[in-house]
């Protein structure tokens, strides 16, 4: 079963290498494509990390939803 995160590994060189080779292909010059291929690769790493964030399954599972702050007591740093 593929998963976003099987896409995003995937999406990576294919951003990198297939981007690149196709603004070659449109009259750019290599040290120009490799830049503009790697900032789309840098995108999708970044969104990968920051809007859909990796959370762990058990982290997720042990959330109940219920506030625990009022049955902690705090201590006086006094």
């Amino acid at each position: 079963m593929t998963g976003y995160y099987d896409y995003v590994l995937g999406l990576i060189p294919l951003a990198l290498f297939g981007l690149t080779g196709g603004l070659v292909q449109t009259s750019l010059s290599l040290t120009q494509a490799v830049p503009i291929a790697a900032a789309v690769a840098a995108g999708i790493i970044g969104h990968a990390l920051f809007v859909r964030a990796p959370v762990s399954t058990s982290a997720r599972s042990s959330f109940d939803g219920t506030d625990t702050r009022k049955n902690v007591r705090l201590q006086n740093a006094d």
